[in-house]
């Protein structure tokens, strides 16, 4: 999966970028990218509006919600954020000169770290159920071809004790989200003060899906997960296994309409006295019931985990 993604002609260092291949809550519309710039001006409040304030787009794909974030925020705001694009794809051509795009997230950051559809891309092991009831790694070749290798020990086999309970039975998946834990403890770790962010599609202890969630996607369609390079490999992530003491997960629908991302339709009075706003705040109604629909972009986790700061999204 590593390779496969990250490697010498992985698939995330393609010069299409994942836009190219599936739509995130960021292409969707750019009330996601005004939402998260409205929370960094809650987070601003929160530490008291330093001199200078950080917001870290980890993952950033090509740029597109760092970019819409700088372009959401007030001029005197935008003036004293750093902005970091986090990624291993190179710099795309003509991004804002005022972004730092680097390999590794800042240390010691003072603002916001944000991580949309990072961590179901932080490479896990798969096991399976094997005929006498233990949990199996999968051994997968380049071609997709599957068998099933030693008996899941160590770490590993405490994670699946503990964060995916439940009957063993022959066949059955689990993925082993210890990478994804220690990766974004990773993550908050580098922020010394603010706010830490990962939104992803997600599950939790009580339902956990008994054959996993490993599957691929190629020019916007689910494909077989075949680790060749050619596709993204993805699997959803226990979010409630990665949360730390003191931070908490939430629907994304619920943190949007936090801050203020509500699908309501404008009256239609409106549509007889200004036209052009009619239509302006039906569009908008629309790409805000998108983000916060049951079933679709709304059933995505949010993970937030404040950092000497009381939770913004609180309240």
């Amino acid at each position: 999966m590593d390779a496969a993604l990250y490697g010498p002609g992985g698939f995330y260092r393609g010069p299409e970028g994942p836009a190219g291949h599936f739509r995130t809550s960021v292409h969707a519309s750019p009330l996601f990218a005004e939402a998260v710039a409205g929370l960094l001006r809650r987070v601003d409040e929160a530490l008291g509006r330093p001199a200078s304030l950080d917001f870290v787009d980890m993952a950033a794909g090509r740029g597109e919600l760092v970019t819409g974030v700088l372009a959401a925020l007030p001029p005197a705001l935008a003036a004293r954020t750093r902005a970091y694009a986090v990624e291993i794809a190179e710099r795309p051509a003509g991004l804002d000169h005022r972004i730092e795009w680097r390999a590794e997230c800042p240390e010691g950051v003072t603002g916001l770290l944000f991580a949309n559809e990072w961590l179901d891309n932080v490479p896990l092991e798969v096991s399976e159920v094997d005929p006498a009831g233990a949990w199996r790694l999968v051994l997968v070749r380049e071609d997709g071809t599957e068998r099933l290798g030693e008996p899941v020990s160590g770490p590993a086999a405490e994670w699946l004790a503990r964060w995916w309970p439940g009957a063993a039975e022959e066949g059955m998946r689990a993925e082993i989200g210890l990478p994804r834990d220690e990766a974004w403890a990773s993550a908050v770790g580098r922020v010394g003060q603010g706010l830490a962010v990962a939104v992803d599609y997600a599950h939790t202890a009580d339902a956990r899906p008994p054959f996993g969630t490993l599957t691929g996607f190629r020019e916007g369609r689910e494909t077989p997960p075949v680790p060749d390079g050619t596709c993204d490999i993805t699997a959803h992530v226990a979010l409630d296994a990665c949360t730390l003491p003191g931070g908490r997960t939430l629907p994304q629908r619920d943190a949007l309409r936090a801050l203020g991302v509500v699908g309501a339709r404008p009256p239609l009075a409106l549509a007889t006295t200004d036209p052009a706003a009619y239509v302006r705040a039906l569009t908008s109604a629309g790409e805000a019931a998108e983000l916060t629909a049951p079933g679709g972009l709304g059933d995505f986790g949010w993970l937030v985990q404040p950092v000497g700061v009381p939770d913004p999204l609180s309240g």
